[in-house]
C-alpha cells in the first residue's frame, strides 16, 4: 500500500484536552482514507501548561501526568488519553509519529548567575559586549515529577545562550562555558550563525545533555512504542548530535524508525542536500521548496508556467529523502513563515504529491477537515480565519490508495496543463490525472492497451461525461479550467 501521512493538529488546533480523544475516533476513517501515519503534535508539557502548542518544551518526562506548570493534562490532554490514541491508531495499521523538539528548553524553574556576552542578532558571530555576569532561568528540577524517569537538573551547563537575563533589556546571550564560548557548527552562514533560535538553547556538546537526551529517546519509545519522530528546527542544531541520537535511538528500540526533519529553507535546494549528506542520510526532510512552488503558483495564477513545478525541489532531486506537503503549522496564515497555498490550487498541489511516483507525501489536518481560528496580524489587528477542507480531498486520497501504482507517463508539455497516468500494477487498476491552471482542456494520454475498450469516470466528479480508451490504449482526457480531474475505470 502506498504511504501516506497525515499531520494531525494545526497552530491553532484546539485547547482543552480533545486531540488525543479526537485522534483516537478518527482512527477508522484516516485508514479508510489510506493513511498509513499520524503525526501528533509535541506531547510533553511546556512552559504554558495547558495552553502550550508544545514547541516551548519545559519537562520532556511530563507526557500529561504532572502537576506543572499549571495544570496536569497538557493542551491535547493526558498521558493515558495519548496512550490510548496510539494504541487504537496502531490497531488500525497506523503508525504514530512523535514529534521531538530538542533544540531549546523554555520555563526554568530557578535563577542562576553566570557568565555571558550579547551578539548581535543579526550576526551571532559578532560580540558586541565585554563579558558580563547574568542571571537567567536555567534550572530546570521539576518539583511536580520530583525524580520519576530521571533525576537529572539542567542547568547554565546544559545551555549555550539564552534570550533573558533579570533586568536588562531582552536580547541574545552567548554563555561562556567549559563546552564552548562559540556556538555550535551549523551547515550554514545564516544570520552568522543560527545555532540560537529561542528559549534556553541547549549545548549538545555537553556529553551529560547528550546522555539524558539519549535516555529520555529509549524512555519515550518504551512508553509508546512509536514507529518515526518528525525533528523540529534542524536548521538550529548540530547535525551530529542527530546522526547519533537517531543511530543510538533505532539501536536501542531494535525498531528502524522513521525520521523525517524539518530544515525550513525554501528555495536553497542546496542546503537540504547538504543536510542530508552531513547526516549521511539518516533522515528524510521535508521539501520546503516544492510547498514554496505551491505557494507561488496559486499566487501567479494563469502566469505560472506548471512545467517548473518540480524546479529546484528536492523531490526531484532526491525523491527518497523527501516529504511533500502543501501547507503545515508553520505555513498557515498568521504564522512567522506563512507562505500559504491559496484555496483555488489545492486540489491540483494534492493531486501532484499524492497520483505521482515520488515523495512521501503528508496531508494538513485543515485540509482534510477545515479549521477556524483568531489571531493578531503583523499589525496586531484580530483576524478571523477560515481554512475550508480541499476540494476533493477524500477523493484524492482514496485514488492514491486504490489506483495510483505502477509505471508513471508524463505528459508535461503545456506551460498550463500537466498531465500523467499511472499503469496500475497486479493487485490495483491504475488512473489518468489532468490538471490545469487556465482553460479547460482535453489531454491525449496513454493508459497501455490492457485498458483498450474499458471506460473511466472522474471520481472529482467535475464531469459526467466518461472516457473510453481507444484499441491502441489511448484516452482523450479532460479537465475543467483552474482545476484537476482523475479517472479510474469503471
Amino acid at each position: 500500500m502506498n504511504s501516506t501521512m497525515i499531520q494531525f493538529f494545526h497552530w491553532y488546533s484546539e485547547g482543552n484536552g480533545k486531540l488525543w480523544k479526537e485522534a483516537e475516533q478518527q482512527a477508522e476513517y484516516l485508514s479508510e482514507l489510506g493513511i498509513t501515519s499520524v503525526w501528533l503534535p509535541p506531547a510533553y508539557k511546556g512552559t504554558s501548561g495547558g495552553y502550550s502548542i508544545g514547541y516551548d518544551a519545559y519537562d520532556l518526562f511530563d507526557l500529561g501526568e504532572f502537576d506543572q506548570k499549571g495544570s496536569i493534562p497538557t493542551k491535547y490532554g493526558t498521558k493515558d488519553d495519548y496512550l490510548q490514541a496510539i494504541q487504537t491508531l496502531k490497531k488500525k495499521n497506523i503508525q504514530v509519529i512523535v514529534d521531538i523538539v530538542l533544540g531549546h528548553k523554555a520555563g526554568g524553574d530557578e535563577l542562576e548567575t553566570f557568565k555571558a556576552v550579547k551578539v548581535d542578532e543579526d550576526n551571532r558571530e559578532k560580540v558586541i559586549s565585554e563579558v558580563i555576569d547574568i542571571r537567567s532561568y536555567t534550572k530546570f528540577t521539576f518539583p511536580g515529577r520530583g525524580k520519576k524517569y530521571s533525576d537529572f537538573e539542567w542547568n547554565f551547563m546544559c545551555f549555550s545562550g539564552v534570550d533573558y537575563a533579570e533586568g536588562m533589556d531582552s536580547h541574545i546571550f552567548k554563555i561562556q562555558s567549559e563546552y564552548g564560548n562559540d556556538w555550535e557548527e551549523m551547515i550554514d552562514n545564516e544570520k552568522g550563525n543560527y545555532d540560537y533560535l529561542m528559549y534556553n538553547d541547549i549545548e549538545h556538546r555537553n556529553p551529560f545533555v547528550r546522555e539524558e537526551l539519549n535516555h529520555w529517546a529509549k524512555w519515550y519509545f518504551d512508553q509508546t512504542d512509536f514507529d518515526g519522530v518528525r525533528l523540529d528546527a534542524l536548521k538550529h542544531i548540530s547535525f551530529d548530535f542527530y546522526k547519533e541520537w537517531l543511530t543510538l535511538l533505532r539501536s536501542n528500540s531494535g525498531k528502524n524508525i522513521f525520521a523525517v526533519g524539518e530544515y525550513w529553507a525554501p528555495g536553497y535546494l542546496n542546503l537540504l542536500q547538504k543536510y542530508i549528506e552531513v547526516t549521511e542520510g539518516c533522515m528524510s526532510l521535508f521539501d520546503s521548496s516544492l510547498q514554496n512552488n505551491f505557494h507561488n503558483a496559486s499566487k501567479e495564477g494563469n502566469s505560472y508556467d506548471l512545467r517548473k513545478i518540480f524546479d529546484q525541489t528536492l523531490t526531484q532531486a532526491d525523491p527518497l529523502h523527501s516529504v511533500t506537503l502543501v501547507d503545515n503549522h508553520d505555513t498557515q496564515p498568521l504564522q512567522d513563515l506563512e507562505a500559504p497555498v491559496e484555496q483555488w490550487f489545492k486540489p491540483i498541489a494534492y493531486a501532484l504529491i499524492l497520483l505521482r511516483i515520488d515523495g512521501y507525501p503528508c496531508v494538513f489536518y485543515p485540509d482534510l477537515y477545515g479549521a477556524h481560528y483568531i489571531d493578531k496580524d503583523k499589525e496586531g489587528n484580530d483576524q478571523e480565519i477560515f481554512l475550508n477542507k480541499v476540494d476533493g480531498i477524500e477523493e484524492i486520497l482514496k485514488a492514491r490508495k486504490d489506483h495510483a501504482y505502477g509505471k508513471q507517463r508524463d505528459y508535461f508539455k503545456d506551460s498550463n496543463c500537466l498531465g500523467w497516468i499511472r499503469e496500475g500494477d497486479k493487485e490495483h487498476s491504475g488512473c489518468a490525472v489532468v490538471l490545469s491552471n487556465k482553460d479547460a482542456y482535453h489531454k491525449p494520454m496513454e493508459m497501455g492497451k490492457r485498458y483498450s475498450g474499458k471506460t473511466f469516470y472522474d471520481v472529482l466528479g467535475r464531469f459526467e461525461e466518461k472516457v473510453i480508451i481507444d484499441p491502441k490504449g489511448w484516452g482523450d482526457f479532460p479537465v475543467p479550467s483552474g482545476n484537476v480531474s482523475v479517472w479510474i475505470p469503471e
